[in-house]
């Protein structure tokens, strides 16, 4: 015979596995609609998984998320740092010209002119895009330079 202690346990595992079974329904996939397959043109060379300077890439094609864990991100050239109008940041410089370095999700980023290898700013996970000037003076976003990435990754003077 059981102790009254031992049935309540008994009891409530037997509770616990019938709630992880209704949830388990709950998750399963609608199978009603076809997974979409979508092939790119573009094959970019860095990739969800891959590592810069030893960070992880997190999400790419367009913007480069990287798990930043808290730690800076560098300037890779003396340049200057503006807010754009929303929470993002733009570093210029005049060692390319033609390319602006969107970076988002730093907390309190260093604004204004800056030297090679300070701290711009530090965050969780780095959104970071490379843009154009096209010749009617729009920007596009393009492949970002692993090089400038490792660059800002790791401080270097």
């Amino acid at each position: 015979m059981l102790g009254i202690r031992s049935a309540s346990v008994i009891k409530a595992l037997g509770v616990a596995i019938v709630c992880l079974g209704l949830l388990n329904g709950c998750t399963q996939p609608d199978t009603s609609e076809p997974p979409l397959d979508i092939r790119l043109y573009q094959a970019w060379q860095l990739q969800p998984g891959d590592t810069v300077a030893g960070y992880t890439v997190v999400g790419g094609l367009g913007d480069i998320s990287i798990a930043l864990n808290r730690n800076a991100i560098y300037a890779p050239f003396d340049g200057r740092v503006q807010r754009d109008p929303k929470t993002c940041v733009f570093f210029s410089t005049p060692d390319v010209p033609a390319y602006l370095f969107r970076l988002c999700g730093l907390k309190n980023p260093r604004l204004g002119s800056i030297r090679q290898g300070d701290a711009i700013g530090s965050g969780s996970t780095l959104q970071f895009a490379t843009l154009r000037k096209q010749p009617n003076g729009t920007w596009a976003i393009v492949e970002p330079s692993k090089d400038i990435l490792e660059r800002m990754l790791k401080p270097n003077r």
